[in-house]
């Protein structure tokens, strides 16, 4: 975000003093090529504030404002010339996100299909939670039941460990039960 306040802040000083150093070595007003800097300071501000929130398509991990991919300087142009053109924010990512799918944006909208995107982690940190405290839980009451013996179970381990019992134990024995 402070990145993001940089970069707009810095493209918005860069172009109120005079442009950037690269549009003196740009040539001369081409119509056939897009500006690559409004000479307005606001629409730049505004272009560069929804190019970070698009996603490049090529690079995936980089918004459109920080990519270099041909692609995304064609959608910063698309960008600039829309919001030129008087078309407002949501207009211009509604005709992006028609274009490209949700894909486009870096936040893509709470709908049916990204539930699992928005609900998985909080299901995922839930889910934990519930498994460590049953794991948990589960563990004391087999901590509770080994040391839960009645007088004659410890009477009769008691007899084991000691190895006088071992007829005891053999006539108690389930198969001598029945």
């Amino acid at each position: 975000m402070l990145r993001r306040a940089a970069l707009t802040g810095a493209v918005a000083a860069s172009v109120a003093l005079g442009g950037p150093a690269w549009a003196d070595t740009a040539p001369a007003a081409d119509p056939a090529l897009a500006p690559t800097v409004a000479a307005n300071p606001a629409l730049e501000a505004d272009t560069m504030e929804l190019a970070h929130k698009l996603r490049c398509l090529v690079c995936q991990n980089q918004s459109i404002a920080e990519s270099n991919a041909p692609l995304a300087v064609d959608l910063r142009n698309q960008v600039r010339e829309q919001l030129a053109a008087g078309k407002t924010k949501d207009d211009v990512i509604d005709y992006l996100v028609d274009r490209y799918g949700d894909f486009v944006l870096y936040e893509p909208p709470f709908k049916a299909v990204t539930v699992l995107l928005w609900l998985g982690p909080v299901a995922l940190l839930v889910g934990g939670a519930a498994w460590l405290a049953f794991r948990l839980r589960r563990r004391r009451e087999e901590a509770a039941a080994e040391q839960g013996l009645s007088a004659a179970d410890r009477a009769r381990a008691r007899a084991l460990l000691e190895g006088g019992a071992a007829g005891a134990a053999q006539s108690e024995s389930p198969e001598s039960r029945s």
